[in-house]
């Protein structure tokens, strides 16, 4: 009898502590989805989360899956996180709170007018964006406090609850300093409570502490110049090579930078906006996150056509849109018959309702529309463009419904972005079945695979 009663209160206790244990999971599960949820980070000058994404930094934790998750109270310097886990945020990511003279990369920088390079993956209304630096003198060997700071922002730009389109620029005076320093990037949300901050490693030099990257990339090699017209042309190089990583190309008409790249991945401009008749000669250069530029490409010299007269007349609306096989629950494949053109057609826009959701060149006459919500009615039409611009009217209408979520024998759906997930819900991901932690609704770029504080491989 004494046997059986201490047995059942040893698994009463057993139960007991097991519940708490679940409690404590799902809680940190709840703050770690809900980091999950936020979106922006610097990436030029490249800050400390991006530097850990790319592996310039190392044993940096979590961060390097979600550098836009940087998100505390706002109101800094009064509110925002405290200090000691400034960099973090708060602390959900405490290895970027690590703090010495030598322990993360540093970016290249001098005083005078620099651009502050924002990727957005939710595009919030926006308060403000604010940039701050550290005093000269400041200890890169103690936790990071707003002592440390000038309080005073060097740049403060108001957005009165605008929403910004990504990426997102500003570009500021930095201050004079000299050797180690950090730059602390605030972004205040209009409608929430919150705020991301993002810390930059710096070294103006004289006196600044290693590593910092002063390698510049090589020079894009093979530059070419193809479909000249009257007022455009479209350049590609071959890619250069850094010690770090290409992360822009800057394309020059002479001395003068017309455009930027928004990642060191694109290859290819599309020059507009040219003189008919003219000679033009355009180079690339290469540029890495400190802001190293590469030397030139070789030059690219051409002369657009002659223009007799303003094209003003726009391409035939494309004919006989229509379903292009059977829709998935994530896409619809459309195609139609070719427009004509008094010039020449050189490109047809795809319209889901009256959003514009993508474009195709002047000869390809089908679209996969992707990313759709299953089980789901969709309308499209397509518009013929010509190089002048000249945009036709729409085509006919088409109306298809994307499949229903297929399911696994197992009970386990394909995962799809734009879906509510619930608790224990089962899915499928590159053959691998997950099960969901949190309630939350995908996007492309959540897949199982990328986001483990949202799904737990099975």
């Amino acid at each position: 009898m004494i046997t059986y009663t201490f047995s059942r209160q040893s698994m009463l206790y057993k139960w007991l502590i097991a519940s708490g244990m679940i409690v404590v999971v799902m809680l940190g599960m709840m703050l770690i989805a809900e980091r999950a949820s936020a979106h922006g980070y610097v990436d030029s000058p490249g800050g400390r989360a991006y530097l850990c994404k790319t592996g310039a930094n190392t044993d940096c934790g979590n961060i390097v899956y979600e550098p836009q998750s940087l998100e505390a109270p706002k109101g800094f310097p009064a509110a925002g996180p405290a200090d000691g886990k400034i960099a973090s945020a708060g602390g959900a990511f405490p290895k970027l709170d690590e703090q010495s003279a030598t322990r993360w990369t540093k970016v290249s920088m001098t005083p005078g007018s620099h651009t502050f390079n924002w990727t957005l993956t939710a595009r919030h209304a926006t308060t403000s964006w604010k940039y701050y630096i550290t005093k000269q003198g400041w200890n890169p060997n103690a936790p990071l406090s707003r002592d440390s700071f000038d309080l005073t922002p060097f740049c403060n730009v108001n957005y009165n609850g605008v929403q910004p389109n990504s990426p997102y620029t500003d570009t500021c005076n930095v201050p004079s300093r000299t050797g180690y320093q950090v730059i602390l990037a605030v972004w205040e949300i209009a409608d929430t409570a919150n705020a991301f901050y993002n810390v930059i490693d710096v070294d103006f030099g004289g006196g600044g502490s290693t590593p910092s990257d002063t390698a510049a990339p090589t020079a894009p090699a093979n530059a070419v110049v193809s479909n000249v017209a009257t007022t455009s042309a479209s350049l590609s190089w071959g890619a250069s090579t850094d010690n770090v990583g290409v992360t822009a190309y800057k394309i020059y008409n002479g001395s003068t930078l017309v455009a930027t790249t928004s990642n060191g991945s694109t290859l290819n401009y599309n020059v507009t906006g040219l003189t008919a008749n003219t000679a033009y000669t355009f180079t690339v250069k290469a540029v890495d996150a400190a802001g190293n530029t590469s030397a030139a490409s070789n030059a690219v010299t051409f002369t657009t056509t002659a223009g007799t007269t303003t094209d003003t007349t726009a391409p035939t609306a494309p004919s006989g849109l229509q379903v292009n096989g059977t829709p998935t629950s994530t896409s619809i494949s459309l195609k139609w018959n070719a427009s004509s053109d008094n010039v020449g057609v050189t490109g047809y826009r795809v319209y889901r309702g009256t959003t514009l959701t993508g474009t195709v060149s002047g000869t390809t006459l089908t679209y996969s529309a992707t990313g759709l919500t299953a089980n789901t009615t969709y309308t499209f039409t397509v518009r013929a463009i010509d190089a002048a611009g000249n945009e036709s009217v729409n085509s006919n209408a088409v109306s298809a419904t994307t499949a229903a979520a297929t399911t696994t024998p197992g009970g386990a759906s394909a995962w799809a972005p734009n879906v509510a997930y619930t608790t224990g819900t089962l899915v499928t991901y590159n053959g691998v079945t997950y099960e969901c932690r949190q309630p939350h609704t995908s996007i492309a770029g959540w897949e199982p695979s990328n986001v483990p504080a949202l799904w737990l491989q099975k």
